[in-house]
């Protein structure tokens, strides 16, 4: 999806152990049990103006544990639930890949597996991104290397209330 207009600062969030918690391969909404905060923090972050996007790594598709449509299909279930919470995610990225552990065309060293940073630039390609003022929050370290890669920030989630610590790095970026 392209846009013509200005860029604007982005939070590229790790969905499984910062937005959600994380139970191990989560593919069916019954798995899903959002994080403290996670639902205020992307609300925070839509007053705000800033572009949201999920960037996840599910190597269940490599494992052959579930397909690409299950996680299309939870990935609008997130997105419908959080609209009735009155948040907004505004694009989902996702790799479906593992360099051992997977299956088929799934077995691959790409480019979009965190820690590399496709899934960011990805989104950077088809939003208009201000990459100076964005980061990258994320429960492993794989996440902060994948926005250092990627040219933005990156911030490790320890734990706590998520509204809180998005508060924090809007008000250290004056959004």
């Amino acid at each position: 999806m392209m846009s013509a207009r200005r860029p604007r600062p982005a939070a590229f969030l790790d969905r499984d152990g910062t937005l959600n918690v994380d139970v191990d391969y989560a593919h069916r909404p019954d798995q899903i049990t959002w994080l403290p905060g996670a639902v205020a923090a992307l609300r925070r972050l839509n007053a705000a103006g800033w572009w949201v996007f999920v960037v996840t790594n599910q190597s269940g598709v490599a494992r052959g544990m579930f397909d690409e449509a299950t996680v299309r299909a939870l990935h609008a279930w997130m997105a419908a639930d959080l609209a009735r919470q009155g948040a907004r995610v505004d694009a989902f990225y996702y790799c479906p890949h593992h360099a051992t552990q997977g299956v088929g065309r799934y077995r691959l060293a790409c480019d979009c597996r965190k820690p590399a940073p496709g899934l960011l630039l990805r989104a950077m390609a088809d939003f208009p991104v201000d990459a100076g003022r964005s980061f990258m929050l994320g429960d492993r370290p794989r996440d902060v290397q994948a926005g250092a890669a990627a040219g933005v920030t990156g911030v490790l989630y320890e734990g706590g209330n998520v509204d809180a610590l998005v508060a924090r790095l809007l008000a250290e970026r004056g959004g």
